[in-house]
C-alpha cells in the first residue's frame, strides 16, 4: 500500500483549484491549503492562513512542516517566487506552478509554440519592478509569470516544473464572466467587437486541467510543459457555440483597428504545442468536443 503523499497547494480554494485538491484527496493525499485567510478551503484539508508576500508570515504558518509536492496556484511575480524559492528550500521534494499560456505573449508564430520557445532560465529578472501596483501588475501578467518561472529555474533548489495553462473554459463556477459577454451581445445583437486580423488560441476544460495538475503531482519531470486540449478555437467558435444556446439572438463580429477587443479575441497567436505532455504520458481531450459541453455548463442558468 502507498504511503499517503503530503501536498501543500498554495492558493487554490476558487475553480480548477478546488477541483485539483478534491481530486488530491481522492487519491489519498493529505492536503494542506495555505492562504490568506479571505476562504475557507475544501473541507478534508488542513488550512493555514498567511500572507505569501510576507516571508516571516509564511516562516511562521509553516512552522516545521515539509511536504513530498507543493503546488503553487498563484504565484503571480518574481518577487512571490523568490520569497518561495527561500521558505520552501528543503521543505519539498516537488514544486509545481501553475503558469499561462501569456508566458508566450512575444512570440507570434502561427504554429503552436512548444516550451523551449521561452526558456525561463534566460529570462531576465528584475525585483525592482513595482510588482506590488495592482494595475502594473495586470498590465504585466505574462511578464510576473515569465519572471517567476525564471527565479524558481535558475539554480533551483528543488525538482521543479512549471505548468503553462491554455485559457480555461467550462463550469457552472467559472467566474470570469468572459463567456457571458458572449451570451450578452448575442442575445441583444450588439456587436462584438475583435481584431481586423483575428488570431486562434488554444483552450483547455475546468476539469481536464485539474486532472493535468493532479496528474503532475505524481509526477516526476521538471522544466516547463503546455497543458492544452487538441486543437484550435478562433473568436467565431466560441460565439457558434453560445449563439446555440439563443435561437433569437444574432451574432455580429465587428472587426476594430484600435481599441479594446471581446476576450478571447486575439492580434497574434496563441495556439501551444501540447507534445510534450503528451510523450510524458497525459491524454487530452479535443477542444471541439467539450467545447459545447462547457458553454452549457458556464451558460446554464442564464441561457435557461
Amino acid at each position: 500500500m502507498e504511503t499517503a503523499r503530503e501536498v501543500l497547494v498554495i492558493g487554490g480554494s476558487r475553480y480548477f483549484g478546488k477541483r485539483l485538491i478534491a481530486r488530491l484527496l481522492a487519491a489519498g493525499d493529505r492536503v494542506t491549503v495555505l492562504n490568506r485567510g479571505s476562504a475557507a478551503p475544501p473541507a478534508g484539508t488542513v488550512h493555514l492562513v498567511a500572507d505569501r508576500d510576507d516571508e516571516s508570515s509564511l516562516n511562521s504558518a509553516l512552522g516545521s512542516r515539509t511536504f513530498d509536492v507543493v503546488v503553487d496556484q498563484v504565484c503571480y511575480t518574481p518577487r512571490q517566487a523568490a520569497v518561495a524559492r527561500r521558505v520552501f528550500a528543503g521543505r519539498t521534494r516537488r514544486y509545481v506552478m501553475t503558469s499561462t499560456v501569456e508566458v508566450y505573449e512575444y512570440e507570434d508564430s502561427i504554429a503552436p509554440v512548444r516550451e523551449d520557445a521561452v526558456d525561463p532560465t534566460t529570462v531576465p529578472v528584475d525585483l525592482a519592478l513595482p510588482w506590488h501596483d495592482p494595475d502594473f501588475l495586470e498590465s504585466h501578467y505574462g511578464e510576473g509569470k515569465r519572471q517567476a518561472e525564471a527565479v524558481f529555474s535558475k539554480d533551483p533548489v528543488f525538482p521543479f516544473t512549471t505548468v503553462r495553462v491554455a485559457h480555461v473554459l467550462g463550469g457552472a463556477d467559472d467566474f470570469t464572466g468572459r463567456l457571458a459577454h458572449y451570451a450578452d451581445r448575442i442575445r441583444t445583437g450588439e456587436p462584438i467587437a475583435v481584431p481586423v486580423d483575428n488570431q486562434a488560441a488554444t483552450y483547455i476544460h475546468v476539469e481536464e486541467i485539474a486532472d493535468f495538475l493532479a496528474w503532475a503531482v505524481g509526477e516526476d519531470f521538471t522544466g516547463p510543459v503546455n497543458a492544452a486540449s487538441h486543437g484550435l478555437l478562433i473568436t467565431g467558435d466560441l460565439c457558434e457555440a453560445v449563439a446555440a444556446h439563443f435561437p433569437d439572438g444574432r451574432t455580429v463580429l465587428r472587426p476594430v483597428e484600435v481599441g479594446e477587443v471581446s476576450p478571447f479575441s486575439f492580434t497574434r497567436a496563441y495556439g501551444m504545442d501540447n507534445s510534450r505532455a503528451a510523450r510524458l504520458g497525459f491524454a487530452f481531450g479535443d477542444v471541439r468536443r467539450w467545447l459545447p459541453r462547457a458553454v452549457s455548463e458556464t451558460l446554464g442558468e442564464a441561457a435557461a
